[in-house]
């Protein structure tokens, strides 16, 4: 298939333009996309946290559950969006659209089907993620509408990811904004105007999602993007090959940390609510600080990905260079931040609870200790993933939340309490940049 004139246009720029001002172009929309997701979580949290501690862990009970969405989402639309992005370096524009309404609809079906055995086992479900006795009933409030959502939910991550991919994040962030701004209208209205409690935050989390899905499938039909129609649902064995090498490490990332999120839910639990509740809002905030530097590598990998596909790896070194330089600079101003501020930071969310204050502004205070790391070990992962080199992306993916952090979370609060729980996170970031470096050097000398 001949690409569109529009697409020609969008290959010549991303082969030819000066790689800086490239990633920093694709960069804005997704650094956006990133911050607004996460800000998407914190209202949630900010408003049900005008009821009680209780009810503020029972949202961050759920936040588990949603890593799950996301791993989803980001499993489908990383693994089809990389190999879209290859393919329009090629100037395959056939493979891409296929490619293209395979990972969705596939991603919509998995979430489907993820929702239906949610909805059945409710109760055991908000359980198993951490939820106590007096926590459950805001939790199963909560978490019904979210499963509700789940599959509009992961196949609008999937499309956003793949818009990112393609070099057109500009729609994905459109999508994404509308559906947050949405939910910070109808979250208080249906909170409090309509007595809905915590499941008025739920609904209007459906709501919001429905809305950012339909938004973002109507974007993939614009300006040259790769339209998403049913006519090219191919369910192959190739296809399937593709997305999980492309995804898998995403997968890893998004379901460890959700794996990571539901023990430190179990372990804070032993202080009681208020430390579930001090630990959800700290990791919630450490996320919002850490999107500005996934929003940055996502701007990044279209970037990559075309010029690797069209076999211009100096383009592809020059600008991971760039991005490593860059983010590690505007980590530390933030990790900076971050420390002197982390008292009043916990206190926007539950200020009249010294408990949560106390707990959640140590906990914060030590991960922003790691945050100048950061930056080498994220966009090692992404480069690593974004050429197809799955292995290697796969362990650096699973390092983080998985092999570091989950044994180090057991062992240290079982040592050392409560400090044990809130120092696992940065040791496990200074493992992960240890790691990172080998793995990621060598593909780096290789590329020629």
């Amino acid at each position: 298939m001949t690409p569109s004139s529009a697409q020609e246009k969008r290959y010549i720029a991303m082969t030819n333009g000066s790689v800086e001002l490239l990633v920093c172009k694709m960069a804005i929309p997704t650094m956006a996309i990133m911050m607004i997701s996460a800000i998407y979580n914190m209202a949630d949290t900010y408003f049900v946290g005008k009821i009680g501690t209780s009810a503020t862990a029972g949202v961050g009970i759920v936040f588990s559950l949603m890593g799950i969405i996301q791993a989803t989402g980001f499993f489908f639309g990383h693994g089809s969006g990389s190999y879209i992005s290859r393919k329009l370096g090629e100037k395959n524009i056939g493979e891409a659209e296929y490619m293209a309404a395979t990972g969705v609809f596939l991603s919509f079906l998995f979430g489907l089907l993820l929702s239906f055995i949610g909805l059945w086992n409710l109760e055991p479900l908000a359980i198993m993620l951490g939820a106590t006795e007096t926590i459950l009933p805001y939790a199963k409030a909560y978490m019904h509408f979210i499963l509700l959502a789940m599959p509009f939910m992961s196949s609008s991550l999937t499309m956003n990811n793949q818009l990112r991919l393609q070099g057109s994040a500009f729609y994905g962030m459109i999508g994404m904004i509308s559906g947050a701004i949405l939910n910070f209208i109808l979250d208080p209205i249906l909170i409090f105007i309509f007595d809905m409690g915590v499941a008025g935050a739920g609904l209007a989390t459906m709501i919001s999602q429905l809305f950012s899905f339909a938004i973002l499938f109507i974007a993939s039909s614009q300006d040259g993007n790769i339209r998403i129609h049913i006519d090219n649902f191919r369910p192959r064995i190739e296809y399937f090959k593709e997305i999980f090498r492309g995804g898998f490490p995403s997968l890893c990332r998004q379901a460890l940390g959700s794996i990571s999120i539901l023990a430190l839910n179990h372990s804070a639990g032993v202080f009681g609510d208020a430390a579930i509740a001090a630990m959800s809002i700290a990791g919630r905030s450490a996320n919002l600080s850490f999107s500005v530097l996934i929003g940055f590598g996502q701007g990044f990998q279209p970037v990559c990905g075309f010029n690797y596909g069209a076999k211009l790896y100096e383009r592809v070194k020059k600008a991971f260079w760039f991005c490593v330089k860059f983010s590690s600079v505007i980590m530390s101003i933030i990790g900076v931040f971050g420390y002197i501020y982390a008292s009043d930071i916990i206190g926007f969310f539950r200020r009249d609870d010294a408990e949560v204050i106390s707990f959640g502004a140590s906990a914060l205070r030590y991960q922003c200790m790691a945050f100048p790391l950061l930056g080498w070990s994220t966009f090692c992962n992404m480069m690593l993933q974004t050429i197809g080199q799955s292995f290697r992306a796969s362990v650096l993916a699973i390092a983080r939340q998985g092999l570091f952090y989950f044994p180090l979370l057991l062992i240290l609060s079982r040592l050392y309490g409560m400090w044990g729980i809130q120092v696992a996170q940065p040791f496990a970031d200074v493992l992960s940049f240890c790691l990172s470096i080998p793995l990621c050097l060598g593909v780096l000398r290789g590329m020629k």
